[in-house]
């Protein structure tokens, strides 16, 4: 675990970045980036959604955004989002879904690693995994090639993604509006290393699994 020290200027680093240049197109361009950027990290183009909300959530507390519409928008991207991979999953062929996993930036090992875990674990993991870093933008493609029924796909992706926008904006809210910047700089860090490790043992159970 002494990786993690080593690792803590890069990340914090990295997460700062993120945040500056999406607090840059949030203030320019509002709700509607919010909307958009959330659309595609939830389509599996590589947009961190946890530097998203909490911008959105940090943006509330300083009084330009509203906290609420804030979330709506952010909720209402990531539906287009998700609807956009399940759509893709459900109504084209394995096969040919597979030819175009670079476009995506997705692997096939990992899609099908994700694809048996769906498989085993059944619908509700749907909901468990969008409330994980990376995996929640991977589970759309099990679902859609399963044939999973619609509704069911809908209210349980919504509801962990809306817990999941919720906590990232009150983090945003709350923490990245301290007004000191080391603690806030601290806050990105730790939050980032905790999200990590959270998928990395995910994907380790599933590949043992797989």
């Amino acid at each position: 675990m002494l990786w993690i020290l080593f690792a803590l200027p890069s990340i914090s680093g990295l997460a700062s970045w993120s945040q500056q240049l999406i607090f840059s197109l949030s203030t320019r361009y509002g709700y509607w980036s919010i909307f958009a950027l959330m659309a595609m990290e939830s389509s599996s183009l590589p947009v961190p959604s946890e530097v998203v909300m909490s911008v959105a959530g940090l943006l509330a507390a300083q009084g330009a955004f509203s906290f609420e519409y804030a979330f709506i928008a952010g909720l209402a991207g990531a539906t287009i989002g998700m609807a956009v991979d399940y759509y893709i999953a459900y109504f084209i062929e394995k096969d040919v879904v597979y030819k175009h996993l670079k476009r995506l930036h997705l692997s096939e090992k990992r899609l099908d690693a994700f694809s048996e875990w769906f498989e085993r674990n059944g619908s509700k993991m749907v909901f468990l995994t969008r409330l994980l870093p990376v995996v929640r933008t991977v589970i759309s493609f099990p679902a859609g090639f399963a044939k999973m029924d619609q509704k069911k796909f809908f209210a349980y992706s919504i509801s962990g993604t809306a817990i999941w926008n919720a906590v990232l904006m009150a983090f945003g809210y709350y923490a990245l509006n301290a007004n000191n910047a080391a603690l806030v700089m601290a806050a990105v860090a730790v939050a980032a290393i905790l999200l990590y490790l959270a998928y990395a043992i995910v994907a380790k159970r599933v590949r043992k699994r797989g």
